[in-house]
């Protein structure tokens, strides 16, 4: 018996936060609108304009998941997050305002092997965010990116 294909779908990042207060108003700080506020400090949804980041307590993200909450790992988690942009100047641009919002630089931007610009940075509980152009992406109005087939 074949069962049928469902349509593939990508459409929530949720990150584990130690402090729920902090990260809901870091994600705030860098331009992400809020959304379904019913939720409280429970869990927090933000559009991103192509799919959905959600914030949920760490301890509980990993009780739902099945998985242990302890030992939080320190080092790379194997997954990071990006912030596509339109020119080295936005890269740039964007990298100082998430400093300034409380991000931790992680890497400087730089040129990069594959004729891309790229820096990264880490939000209040360590994920990391690459901010980066690359040949061949591109990012529309819409906000999304825009792949060539």
């Amino acid at each position: 018996m074949s069962l049928p294909k469902p349509v593939a779908r990508f459409t929530v990042v949720t990150l584990g936060v130690s402090d729920m207060r902090r990260s809901i108003a870091f994600y705030e700080s860098l331009g992400f609108e809020r959304k379904l506020r019913v939720t409280g400090e429970e869990v927090a949804f933000f559009d991103t304009g192509a799919t959905v980041l959600a914030l949920y307590s760490w301890d509980k993200l990993a009780l739902d998941a099945g998985l242990p909450a302890q030992p939080q790992p320190v080092g790379f988690r194997g997954i990071t997050l990006a912030w596509n942009c339109r020119s080295e100047n936005e890269v740039d641009d964007v990298l100082a305002f998430a400093v300034a919002q409380g991000a931790r630089l992680q890497k400087g931007a730089h040129r990069t092997g594959y004729g891309g610009y790229s820096g990264y940075f880490t939000d209040p509980d360590g994920h990391p965010w690459e901010v980066v152009i690359a040949s061949g992406i591109d990012v529309g109005d819409d906000r999304r990116v825009h792949l060539p087939e």
